[in-house]
């Protein structure tokens, strides 16, 4: 007995066109003489693969099939004998099989099965002949300093290609956050017989810093201050990614009190800085002496409430 033809293009009898099209190409593919030219066994699976769509992409022969299984050949209308055809329409009639309609024939805007075809030959369709491969990707974890990430610079990459390492210089830019990664493009592993070669991929990981933290763009830093400038006000110097700044301190300013310094944030290559925070800590002397306790007793009795009256649970 004939092999069910639904069965030779590996659908189910209730497959639509569009899915019997698409069964047919991916065999067609597979098993197409210019593709294995050597293979008598591929050459004789795809004329069942052809013959079956011959019959099955014809939707006057498929009624008639499903209608009257392989005996519909009698009926008119049936396959042509095993040769390598394609559907002609409705009436039956056939043209020579063009192996690009597979892959989407057609010029450049084709894509699809074309790309495919193009790979396996080349463009031409007359010898299967190898298309240059992509390298592979190379994958990096690094972790730079806190500073590093905020300001920018530079890290060092061991690459071991065959047997020898190499060392690759990459730019951290200004500003890049935790768990990004920079794309180095080429310097991956080459590509087969002459192909391009892949790219390197570096995952950043970012170190804690001792006093910043950052936030964002925006960066934070816990000053220590003196009871005196605490209670006075004054100036104080504050180290930032910038320089330097001189920083006022209000008088009767609490620890905890935070000022806002504008633009002295983490600053990108583009887009707006963030702001640097200033959050005020007391700092009490290491030990007090007995005149010293007696002065700090006199202040206490500044307080006109209990500067825990708003505490609540």
């Amino acid at each position: 007995m004939p092999e069910d033809l639904y069965k030779t293009l590996g659908v189910p009898r209730s497959s639509t066109a569009e899915e019997i099209q698409k069964a047919y190409r991916k065999l067609a593919q597979k098993y197409h003489p210019d593709l294995n030219p050597d293979d008598k066994k591929a050459h004789e699976r795809f004329k069942e693969i052809q013959n079956a769509y011959d019959v099955l992409g014809d939707t006057e022969k498929r009624t008639k099939y499903d209608q009257f299984g392989h005996g519909f050949e009698q009926m008119g209308g049936g396959p042509q004998g095993g040769a390598w055809r394609r559907p002609g329409g409705a009436g039956g009639a056939g043209e020579e099989f063009d192996f690009s309609d597979i892959f989407g024939g057609g010029g450049e805007a084709s894509g699809g099965f074309s790309d495919i075809f193009r790979q396996f030959t080349g463009g031409g369709g007359r010898r299967a002949r190898s298309a240059p491969i992509r390298g592979s990707d190379l994958h990096h974890e690094v972790t730079v300093p806190f500073h590093t990430a905020v300001e920018g610079g530079e890290v060092l990459l061991s690459v071991r290609r065959g047997n020898s390492v190499e060392t690759i210089s990459a730019q951290i830019p200004a500003g890049i956050e935790d768990g990004k990664k920079i794309r180095l493009r080429g310097q991956g592993e080459p590509g087969p017989g002459g192909g391009p070669a892949g790219d390197i991929l570096i995952n950043v990981h970012i170190d804690s810093h001792r006093c910043f933290v950052r936030n964002g763009k925006n960066l934070e830093v816990k000053v220590p201050i003196t009871l005196e400038e605490a209670a006075l006000g004054g100036k104080i110097d504050v180290p930032t990614p910038h320089g330097t700044i001189t920083l006022t301190v209000p008088p009767n300013s609490s620890s905890g009190k935070r000022l806002r310094i504008r633009g002295q944030g983490v600053k990108p290559k583009s887009g707006e800085p963030g702001d640097l925070y200033a959050e005020l800590q007391i700092k009490m002397p290491p030990q007090l002496d007995e005149q010293a306790q007696e002065m700090i007793r006199e202040l206490g009795k500044l307080y006109a409430d209990d500067p825990r009256k708003d505490l609540t649970w």
